[in-house]
Parts: C-alpha cells; sequence; structure tokens
C-alpha cells in the first residue's frame, strides 16, 4: 500500500475517532491503563512516552506515579480531552499532535513508551513497532495493553466488518493482541518480553444498552451505522445486541461482559 493511500486512510480515521464521544468509552476502560501501568513499574522522575493517547487515560496513570509524561495522539480533539483531565487533577502533562508511524522523537529519548488500545489502530503495524523501539533508550520499557482477536472486542470489530467493510490491504487492529505477531513485530528490537491475557469486564444494565451506548459514543460504530443509515443499521444493532448475549456472564438480567486483552512489557534491546 502506498503512502498517498495510508494517508487518506489516516485522515479519515482521524475524523472516526474525533467523532462521537470517545473520552465516554474511555471511561469505560480505565483499569486497562492502570494495570499496565502498573506492570510497566515506571520510577519517578522517568521520561514517558503515550503513543496513540486518546484522552490519556495511561498517560494520566503514569503521571500519577510521577513521570514526566508526554501525551502524543494524532487527534488534536482527544488531546484536548486529556489536557483537560490533566488540570483538573493538577497533573504536569505535555501534549502533542504526533503520528504513531512517524514519532518526532529523536531515538532512544523516552525511558519508557506506553500505549493502551492505541498504537494498534495505526494501519502500519511495523512502522508503528518500529517507531515505539525508536524513540525508547536502550533498556527502557515498551509497554502495551491491546484487544485480543478472539476476545469479545476482537468479535465486535469482526461483526461490525461484516456489514461495513474495513479498508482492504490493512491487518487487523486486533492482531497486536497475538503475542506471536507481538514477537513478531517488535523482533530483536527487545531483549525480553513479558505477555499476560487479562480481562476487562463491561457492566450495562442490558445488552442493548451497550449496543445503544456503543453506537452513540464510540467512533468505528458510529461511523458504520451512518454508513448503514437507518435501515441498513437496524441489522447491525440486532448483531451487536446478541453479541452481548452470547458473552454475557451475568444472572440478575444486566450485561456483564468479559473482555480480552494482552498485556505486554518489553525491555528494549
Amino acid at each position: 500500500m502506498t503512502d498517498l493511500v495510508l494517508e487518506g486512510l489516516k485522515a479519515k480515521q482521524q475524523k472516526t475517532w474525533a467523532s462521537g464521544d470517545y473520552g465516554a468509552v474511555a471511561a469505560l476502560i480505565h483499569p486497562m491503563a492502570e494495570e499496565t501501568v502498573q506492570a510497566a513499574d515506571l520510577s519517578a522522575g522517568a521520561e514517558v512516552l503515550d503513543v496513540a493517547a486518546g484522552t490519556g487515560n495511561a498517560s494520566l496513570a503514569a503521571a500519577r506515579c510521577g513521570c514526566r509524561v508526554t501525551a502524543s495522539d494524532y487527534v488534536p480533539e482527544l488531546l484536548a480531552r486529556a489536557r483537560e483531565r490533566a488540570d483538573a487533577e493538577h497533573l504536569p502533562l505535555t501534549t502533542e499532535v504526533a503520528d504513531a508511524e512517524n514519532l518526532p522523537y529523536a531515538d532512544g529519548r523516552f525511558d519508557a513508551v506506553i500505549s493502551v488500545v492505541g498504537a494498534m489502530f495505526a494501519p502500519d503495524q511495523e512502522r508503528t513497532a518500529v517507531e515505539m523501539a525508536r524513540v525508547c533508550r536502550s533498556g527502557g520499557t515498551i509497554a502495551m495493553a491491546n484487544w485480543t482477536p478472539d476476545g469479545f472486542i476482537g468479535e465486535m470489530f469482526r461483526t461490525v466488518g461484516r456489514r461495513v467493510a474495513p479498508p482492504p490491504g490493512i491487518r487487523g487492529p486486533v492482531e497486536w493482541g497475538s503475542e506471536a505477531r507481538v514477537r513478531e513485530l517488535f523482533g530483536d528490537r527487545v531483549s525480553e518480553l513479558r505477555v499476560v491475557q487479562r480481562e476487562l469486564v463491561f457492566r450495562f444494565t442490558s445488552p442493548e444498552r451497550f449496543a445503544d451506548y456503543f453506537r452513540e459514543h464510540y467512533g468505528p460504530t458510529l461511523k458504520a451505522f451512518e454508513a448503514l443509515g437507518a435501515d441498513g443499521g437496524k441489522p447491525l444493532y440486532d448483531d451487536l445486541v446478541a453479541l452481548v448475549a452470547r458473552h454475557n456472564t451475568a444472572k440478575d438480567g444486566t450485561a456483564r461482559i468479559p473482555s480480552a486483552y494482552l498485556q505486554i512489557v518489553a525491555t528494549r534491546a
């Protein structure tokens, strides 16, 4: 795929992530960021880069550890929310618009590079892995949390993709949730790589409420419903409700949805 085509795709992605209210979804997955930052065992005072930081879940978790954090993302609207959150908590945070595939930082600039369900959505996976490793110093830490292919969110992406086809020629973002793929992507750029499969639980009053929430707030599903229109959107809505029902482990009439993700902590070679 040419750079021109990739740039067009990324421009479309930027509009997608800026739509809806990603912060409302990010609020649900906040525990993933806390768990990942704790697993990274960051030292107070460390220079940390959060790649594809979104509204700042991982950035703020690292800042609470006393780290000097730069939150980077290619969607300015999301970084503005991260800035608001940092100010509300009186936490120091630098925000910079930056592309995960072309990070504007010197080699070895950071003690740690982190990303929680962010960098996994960059279209060029190889380039993203190279960039994350490049800006991390030798002996530094790379930590990620990525949705798995066979977990609930991976299945949700496939459910949406059956109604609205993803761009051709792009590897699925949930490949970052495969240990084999992560090892392939980082290769000898890391000297150690520890992988643990963890679980986040979404909780809603009903399967329908989950579908409503993601249709309203989550850019990728919001745009899928827009593309399908009123008539075409009903089958997708029914698909999402059925998907939640299949994964639901609640016994009290509500929705409890376990969602697997891969937690990755690597040491830069």
